[in-house]
């Protein structure tokens, strides 16, 4: 007799929490290999196909695509051990199965005799999943009002709460695993334990959150006095959801890459205190040096590669940019090597590959991997770990057309350097005025982690480089 096993959404690692459903790659009664691809998921990070570590026939999906499921979530269920059989006349068995979810037998035996050489985090290579009971989705519950907090964060009684009456609020831990959704209803005052989520197990998802602030600003529009005006007040960090959309409104969800994208920048503004000082540079003499390297033969070397040799040799002079900040321990957290992060613009959104250990690699290997995490960037298929873990982060924004910027630093990075477009202007070069290749560059970093004077050193010393590449000989 069959045993039916349920793979859940696994921990794709680097802390994060939940993936959309993208395309699923199987279909209700397929058969499955151990390690056979399922479902194309979305993480803030990257597109991932997920491996099943189960071989047998699919039974059932749980998820649509385009649905969000946070991680340990069911993906499928799968008949291990059916005999052909089994598979003849067991049809009606798995319609049922595709309408209605079942849970997994483990008892931490072997599925099949089958282990999976892909190991995921979360799934052993040879061991059932545990036994998991699956809650039916609900709409989500809304509290009457969110509760409104005080200066000193305590939380104080709503004004739609009868005197005398107790709050019931549950004891336990609360059911979230997202600290942006515990973020969210705590910058609105909004008691998570008043809640009842809609994700598994009743775990309490963004949409959750959002669904009960948007109530309770329509509550409080509709409860207003018929004589007195009405004043259209939304929570803190969600003001379009009180204001009514009008003919031609899109709303787009920020969720996947973009949604990563805009929690990051949003920390970074908010967390750190940046400055921002810039240089105009004459980079002829860069553009020859590349020139000749070029003629030489082997392959091309890029103007990023020269820039990254640049910045990493800088880097070296003043260590204080190559740094984060641990706000809990109140520490300053000075990196031994520079994993250097470029953006990367593709149609998927902005993201930023990392180089692990540029300060090792020449301006050939650094030409060599811009490309490829570039290529792999347009491709939807960077890993988690190609695109964290960076202490330095270059920005060429000048392949925009655009000469200027004010970077915003790649939290928990202390540093960027911008890079504008290299285009031919009047210079004063050796007392005579020239036409010269000129560049702008732009140097935003954490006042926390230096003064000015490290900041406008760094810069200095990066602009001194692209002006005369013989400097660079002095450190090679």
């Amino acid at each position: 007799m069959a045993q039916v096993l349920e793979f859940k959404l696994p921990d794709l690692g680097e802390g994060l929490t939940e993936a959309e459903i993208v395309r699923w790659l199987v279909e209700v009664g397929d058969v499955v290999v151990v390690d056979q691809p399922v479902v194309e998921v979305e993480t803030a990070k990257a597109m991932v196909e997920v491996p099943c570590p189960y071989g047998g026939v699919v039974t059932a999906r749980f998820g649509a695509e385009g649905t969000e499921l946070p991680v340990g979530a069911p993906l499928l269920t799968v008949a291990v051990g059916e005999t052909a059989a089994d598979r003849t006349g067991g049809g009606t068995d798995t319609a049922a199965a595709a309408d209605a979810p079942r849970s997994a037998e483990a008892d931490g035996r072997t599925a099949a005799g089958e282990g999976s050489g892909n190991v995921l985090v979360g799934y052993g290579t040879s061991e059932a999943p545990a036994r998991r009971r699956r809650v039916r989705r609900a709409e989500p519950a809304t509290p009457s009002a969110p509760a409104a907090r005080g200066v000193n964060g305590t939380v104080r009684e709503s004004a739609d709460t009868p005197s005398g009456a107790p709050a019931a609020v549950a004891d336990g831990p609360v059911p979230v695993i997202s600290p942006l959704v515990r973020r969210l209803a705590r910058q609105n005052g909004l008691d998570l334990r008043e809640m009842t989520g809609s994700g598994p197990d009743g775990l309490i998802l963004r949409a959750d959150v959002e669904y009960a602030l948007r109530a309770a600003a329509t509550q409080s529009r509709t409860e207003a006095p018929s004589g007195a005006p009405r004043t259209h007040t939304a929570p803190a960090g969600v003001p379009a959801a009180a204001v009514p959309d009008g003919p031609g409104v899109t709303r787009v969800p920020l969720k996947g890459i973009r949604g990563a994208v805009a929690d990051k920048l949003s920390r970074s503004r908010t967390e750190i205190p940046d400055a921002t000082c810039w240089v105009d540079a004459d980079a002829t003499e860069l553009m020859r040096t590349r020139a000749a390297m070029n003629a030489a033969g082997g392959p091309k070397i890029s103007v990023l590669a020269l820039l990254a040799r640049i910045c990493t040799a800088a880097l070296v002079r003043f260590p204080e940019l190559n740094s984060s900040v641990d706000t809990a321990a109140r520490e300053i957290v000075r990196h031994g090597g520079v994993h250097l992060g470029f953006a990367a613009q593709t149609d998927r959104g902005l993201v930023v590959p990392v180089v692990r250990d540029a300060h090792t690699r020449d301006a050939e290997s650094l030409t060599a991997e811009f490309a490829r995490l570039t290529e792999a960037a347009r491709a939807g298929t960077l890993t988690p770990a190609e695109l964290t873990g960076g202490t330095f982060t270059l920005n060429n924004y000048g392949v925009f057309g655009v000469d200027g910027s004010t970077p915003i630093i790649n939290h928990p990075e202390a540093a960027m350097l911008g890079v504008g477009r290299i285009v031919p202007k009047p210079w004063v070069h050796e007392g005579e005025l020239a036409v010269r290749q000129v560049v702008q560059l732009s140097f935003t970093f954490d006042h926390r982690v230096c003064d000015g004077g490290t900041a406008g050193g760094f810069l200095r010393y990066v602009a001194d480089c692209v002006e005369q590449p013989a400097v660079l000989l002095r450190t090679l």
